[in-house]
């Protein structure tokens, strides 16, 4: 894995980074977006910071704040819903239309299978959108457009669809690298969009994409 992040947007407050499936954004005892931030600092007293979470598997947008301010200017327009995700993935059987998943999301946690978020109703409210791009033989691709951000979101509802992300063990997506992209992030005065990643290329193509 390249010990730089590509850059998909920069300004004066803030960055958009291509964080690869793979690396997680923190970890204390090895390889890590925070491990890598220093490449950023760009001769500025602080290095810039994650504003945002995605998951170790997922690949795509990272919005990074490289001041004090902007980190909450940018942190208050994610707590207020102001900032506009779309996802692409790859799912698991034929999936036809469009339409929204309101499940709320609790976590969960047992000595055999450890973690995982579950649909319950006690849980936080998760509203995703969602619409079908292509299929091909067994996959959709689909875009998401989650209207919350809770752990897991996407994963969860995929699999509540019947259709869970292919690659997604942990949700019925069988093994292999989980076929999830942060394709886009727009926020005010910020518009960045990821490439597929290699992982991804073969089965997008395969749908049309």
């Amino acid at each position: 894995m390249s010990d730089a992040l590509a850059i998909l947007f920069q300004s004066d407050a803030a960055f958009v980074v291509d964080k690869p499936a793979g690396l997680a954004v923190s970890r204390p005892d090895g390889l890590s977006v925070e491990a890598l931030l220093p490449g950023l600092q760009m001769g500025r007293r602080h290095l810039p910071q994650p504003v945002h979470r995605l998951d170790q598997d997922t690949a795509g947008c990272l919005v990074l704040a490289r001041t004090r301010p902007a980190m909450a200017e940018l942190g208050g327009h994610f707590a207020a819903g102001r900032a506009r995700k779309t996802y692409w993935a790859i799912l698991t059987g034929d999936l036809a239309g469009a339409g929204r998943v309101d499940m709320p999301l609790l976590k969960t946690s047992t000595a055999r299978d450890g973690w995982r978020m579950v649909v319950d109703p006690a849980g936080a409210p998760a509203i995703t959108a969602w619409r079908v791009l292509g299929h091909a033989a067994g996959r959709t691709w689909v875009e998401f457009r989650p209207h919350t951000g809770r752990t897991h979101q996407l994963r969860v509802h995929a699999a509540h669809l019947g259709h869970p992300i292919l690659g997604d063990a942990r949700y019925g997506g069988g093994a292999g690298p989980v076929q999830l992209l942060a394709r886009r992030i727009q926020l005010p005065g910020i518009d960045a969009t990821a490439p597929v990643p290699p992982h991804m290329r073969e089965a997008v193509a395969a749908c049309g994409g």
